[in-house]
């Protein structure tokens, strides 16, 4: 991780005399339309400045830059998740894997929403109204919301309360306030039917299609994919609610399932950004090497002989390991040496529409929405009784037959599907036996991959949610959601607990704390965010969604 966040760089808004900071050193290379000394004429040259913006807040959802990312989530999401972990013992090997909360690091993840991809939407509205007197930039604004729904659920997933509906709406005091969980969520369903409905408002002016065309690096324009895309996150909010809020969960999926929006159900209407650049975490991978594979990721994969290993993971080179897939375990004692466990697998995200992230890949992808999502959410949905899921097995079988055609190992989904004897593999450390995971052990799961219809409803779950996560892969922030709402797949617990307490080894973390600068800088809106909170505001209080 390299030290650089000063975050001094200004964009210029030049027609409306506003300005916003910039949180990345390396803003002039990705975003030259916005080096300082351009004229206003450059600037609103085919509406160059909501161009522009909209790309930054898409790529700033998995942001664009290594060592913010870094921050955003490889070293608390992806790492919690199971995905990925690290040889390097950052601060004496006390930190986030450790559950040592690292505040100044946590702190980056709200600072991405606020403002980097929140600031920028109610700025450039307040530019756009300015500079375009006349023109509808309705569509373009409602993928705005997309776009802020996609970041603020990130932020509230991993806090809880979250500053959204109040945002640059301060109080007589100064002070602003956070939703509670449970409001946001339903902002977030709210925000969601409304940008739904204007994406699918016939009537929209040539300006905002170009806009949209030139901005979106997601689907070039494609509105029809847009309102996919919003549908099935109103899809995906409604089931993680399931355990909180049974019945609105049922009202709202339901919604989604029946809506002539869609949903996205083949990867052609995948939701990835395309960052025009090497994926972020292709660099914390390959240049800096602190990032590697986790070990309950491959267990997993070796375990169930999934075909998708190859495309997910390089075999270790260690010569302890040499040849195998293993990943490090989280939360263990790296021995105070980068080098240690660097040449464990190291990760790779190959997929058969282009690489996520690769060495030498220069057209790096993040990956937000992908259509298996949608299958193994419409099985639990139909495991449960949702009017319009359809049947659990069939989508669940659909679900683990888009991942492997994603992961272009299609050939193998008939030997794969009906395979009702592989288990998760065993972990085995030959260079720290303390770590490992011994067969019989209830850190290990015993699920398997064939459907089967006499099995308990829980069983199912656990069934479609450990495929669900392996489809995930390698979107840790979903990935950790959805592990803490459900308990699945089950995970290797931590070795080294540093969190004094705070956070209970067996139940494993369940949130980040909020990080000091916002309860320093807010403290009136901080004391009414955290009374909403369950119990204290530290790593071991659930989130209101997590009610199991």
């Amino acid at each position: 991780m390299k030290k650089y966040f000063k975050y001094k760089a200004f964009y210029l808004l030049m027609a409306a005399g506003l300005f916003t900071v910039s949180c990345t050193s390396e803003f002039d290379k990705i975003n030259s339309e916005y080096t300082p000394g351009l004229g206003d004429e450059q600037l609103n040259a085919d509406f160059g400045q909501l161009v522009a913006s909209m790309k930054l807040m898409q790529r700033g959802l998995v942001h664009y830059n290594l060592g913010v990312y870094q921050l955003q989530q490889n070293l608390n999401a992806d790492m919690f998740s199971g995905y990925f972990s690290t040889s390097n013992p950052f601060n004496g090997n006390n930190f986030n894997s450790t559950y040592f909360m690292m505040d100044n690091w946590n702190e980056r993840i709200m600072i991405t929403q606020l403002e980097d991809i929140l600031n920028k939407k109610d700025v450039f509205k307040a530019v756009m109204e300015k500079t375009y007197p006349g023109y509808n930039f309705d569509k373009s604004l409602a993928i705005m919301d997309i776009i802020k729904v996609v970041a603020s659920l990130k932020v509230s997933d991993v806090h809880g309360p979250v500053i959204y509906s109040r945002f640059n709406k301060p109080n007589s005091d100064g002070s602003t306030d956070f939703d509670s969980q449970a409001d946001a969520y339903h902002y977030f369903i709210a925000d969601l039917t409304k940008a739904i409905a204007t994406l699918q408002n016939t009537s929209v002016a040539v300006e905002d299609k170009a806009v949209m065309k030139s901005a979106d690096v997601f689907y070039g324009g494609d509105q029809i994919k847009w309102v996919k895309f919003a549908n099935s996150l109103k899809f995906r909010i409604a089931m993680r609610m399931r355990y909180a809020a049974p019945a609105d969960s049922k009202k709202y999926a339901e919604e989604a399932l029946a809506s002539p929006a869609g949903l996205i159900e083949s990867n052609i209407d995948n939701a990835l950004i395309n960052y025009g650049t090497p994926s972020p975490i292709g660099g914390v991978i390959y240049d800096w090497g602190d990032c590697r594979s986790g070990a309950p990721l491959l267990a997993y994969l070796n375990g169930f002989k999934d075909p998708r290993i190859s495309a997910y993971a390089f075999k270790a080179t260690d010569p302890a390991v040499a040849g195998q897939y293993i990943g490090i375990r989280q939360g263990i004692d790296l021995k105070g040496d980068k080098t240690f466990y660097v040449n464990y697998s190291v990760p790779l995200a190959d997929a058969a529409g282009g690489a996520y992230f690769a060495p030498g890949n220069q057209n790096g992808k993040g990956k937000i929405f992908t259509a298996a999502e949608t299958w193994f959410l419409k099985a639990e949905a139909a495991l449960f009784g949702y009017a319009g899921a359809g049947d659990a097995k069939s989508n669940y079988e659909t679900g683990v037959r888009i991942s492997m055609e994603e992961w272009g190992k299609s050939a193998d989904y008939g030997t794969y599907i009906a395979d009702d004897t592989s288990m998760e593999q065993p972990y085995i450390d030959p260079k720290n036996t303390v770590n490992n995971v011994p067969a019989g052990n209830p850190m290990l799961s015993t699920i398997t991959i064939k459907w089967n219809e006499t099995d308990n409803p829980e069983r199912k779950l656990e069934r479609i949610m450990t495929q669900k996560w392996l489809a995930l892969y390698p979107d840790g922030s979903e990935a950790w959601a959805e592990q803490r709402r459900t308990g699945y797949p089950i995970l290797f617990k931590n070795i080294l607990n540093s969190s004094q307490g705070s956070i209970d080894t067996d139940k494993m973390i369940r949130r980040i704390p909020i990080p000091t600068k916002y309860r320093n800088n807010n403290p009136i809106g901080y004391q009414k965010a955290a009374a909403t909170l369950n119990g204290p505001d530290n790593g071991g209080t659930k989130l209101w969604w997590d009610k199991k």
